[in-house]
């Protein structure tokens, strides 16, 4: 929490002394546990502020509006981005997130684990996808937040069997009890996306998963030498 408000206090009065153009990596959990689906820029989201994923989700909604008041003040560029679920080679084996634990636990033939009934809903984008919207945000004098990620909706349940097919594995998937104000659902709407920037993601989730999954092959076999 001290990382996303004062560290992004820091770098914004960084930035204002060197006149350089000050970029948020913000996040779709700014929503919080959507009402809304799926979820505009304009939507002011539904976010426990005491729950166990609150220093993550405040923080980010201070950052962001530290970044807006040091651009309507101080008439700094500023650019704010809400990244939502990413994935794609190099990421962390202990990630702790959907994909790598699945892609783990599937490529080692463990049991995969998926909590609650799986019913949650992720719209994952493949990290060129992400990264292709983030230079055009920066190539924009647009100040307000742009939501950046895929509108391919997928439950829990259909992304561990998705994973475990793809990879081969015979992985059984177990269940366990959902994680405390974990959102139920998650999808961008991408109309500012594709309105300033001109941007939408154009890589397949097979696709992308089959690329990620050929990373952490690669990356267990090193592990286990």
């Amino acid at each position: 929490m001290k990382v996303g408000t004062l560290g992004t206090h820091n770098m914004l009065g960084l930035a204002r002394a060197k006149g350089a153009v000050f970029f948020l990596a913000s996040t779709s959990e700014v929503y919080g546990d959507p009402s809304v689906h799926p979820q505009p820029e304009t939507y002011w989201g539904n976010v426990n502020p005491i729950g166990p994923r609150a220093v993550y989700d405040e923080a980010k909604r201070a950052a962001e509006a530290f970044t807006m008041a040091y651009h309507r003040t101080h008439g700094m560029a500023t650019r704010i981005v809400r990244i939502f679920n990413t994935f794609g080679p190099r990421m962390r084996i202990n990630d702790g997130r959907a994909v790598p634990n699945f892609l783990v636990q599937a490529l080692n033939n463990e049991p995969i684990t998926v909590y609650g009934k799986g019913s949650q809903t992720r719209s994952l984008c493949y990290v060129d996808d992400l990264i292709e919207g983030i230079v055009r945000l920066l190539g924009t004098d647009y100040s307000d937040p742009v939501n950046i990620g895929s509108e391919n909706e997928v439950t829990m349940l259909q992304l561990a069997t998705l994973i475990r097919n793809l990879s081969g594995s015979s992985s059984e998937i177990v269940f366990k009890p959902l994680p405390e104000d974990d959102p139920k659902q998650r999808r961008p709407d991408l109309t500012r996306a594709r309105q300033v920037l001109k941007w939408e993601p154009t890589t397949p989730l097979d696709a992308g998963l089959n690329k990620t999954i050929a990373y952490f092959r690669q990356r267990l076999a090193t592990v286990k030498k």
